[in-house]
């Protein structure tokens, strides 16, 4: 996601935030929040909602302290009147509902920065996006590989040869160096993944040439280690080409930092948002 835009999401979700004066207390209306998280319909988001409740309630935190629904008078047609229902939510409320929307959509990736930090700074902000994206990719490169392995095994492949195919193809990538070579040259134990440590660009290309294996190998029935490997091989030299042209060469970016680590400091401040975030202030008695 680049700048302008976190700058343009940013300003839009301050746009909807409310504050009580002298408590510190700050939350958002569900009607408000609905479009800015990609929901079309405000029964859908609704549903979000109660299952956000239900996640609160199973942290044991307590819900009324984070959701409380509301009725409001909206006008509609000529001069008339109705009641809808809306919701006060909290900081951690909202992150909660984002947390059940698809992080792949940058409107629920940007809301769950923007409520899991504490602080509304953007670089902070930033920080976490490029975490949830570098997570988001190496989900995907596991879920390319893991069907790489099945796709495999069905055609004649045992877990030995898997890992020959997987390494023969870094080999490719990495511009003839072999992926103990690569944890080598990055300075990580050999027995982690090498994905653990890499940038989310080298992650992306990785899951690209895997993806390019998977539907060559289901579309052509390739069998057996030798034709596999070729297959994935010349993948993953024709997505290095692809870096090359662009001056990009994987095997020379700087390694990232331990993704295991960074889910460890994420989680650590997930555990503090509920705390920080205060609860609702005491309902007025049009609120009743």
């Amino acid at each position: 996601m680049d700048k302008n835009r976190i700058i343009a999401l940013k300003s839009n979700f301050d746009s909807i935030l409310y504050s009580v004066e002298n408590e510190g207390v700050e939350y958002w209306m569900a009607r408000d929040l609905m479009p800015l998280l990609g929901y079309q319909r405000w029964e859908n988001f609704e549903v979000a909602i109660h299952r956000a409740m239900t996640s609160c309630e199973n942290s044991g935190v307590p819900v009324q302290d984070q959701f409380r629904g509301v009725t409001k008078l909206i006008e509609h047609g000529k001069g008339g009147k109705r009641e809808i229902v809306d919701y006060l939510l909290t900081r951690y409320a909202c992150y909660l509902i984002a947390q059940n929307g698809d992080p792949r959509k940058e409107e629920i990736a940007f809301a769950q920065s923007y409520f899991a930090v504490q602080t509304r700074k953007q670089e902070i902000i930033e920080e976490r996006l490029l975490y949830i994206e570098r997570m988001n990719a190496r989900e995907r490169l596991c879920e390319s590989e893991k069907r790489l392995s099945q796709n495999i095994y069905e055609r004649g492949v045992d877990d030995s040869g898997f890992a020959r195919i997987r390494s023969k193809g870094d080999t490719a990538l990495f511009g003839g160096i072999n992926t103990a070579g690569m944890k080598q040259r990055l300075g990580m134990s050999d027995n982690r993944p090498l994905a653990d440590f890499l940038p989310t660009l080298t992650i992306a290309a990785k899951n690209l040439a895997t993806e390019m294996t998977n539907y060559n190998v289901e579309q052509k029935d390739l069998r057996g280690e030798n034709s596999i490997t070729g297959e994935h091989v010349q993948n993953n030299e024709s997505v290095r080409g692809m870096l090359g042209k662009r001056g990009i060469q994987p095997e020379n970016l700087p390694p990232s930092e331990d993704i295991k680590k960074l889910e460890r400091r994420v989680k650590s401040q997930e555990k503090k948002i509920a705390a920080a975030g205060g609860r609702l202030p005491e309902p007025k008695e049009e609120e009743q």
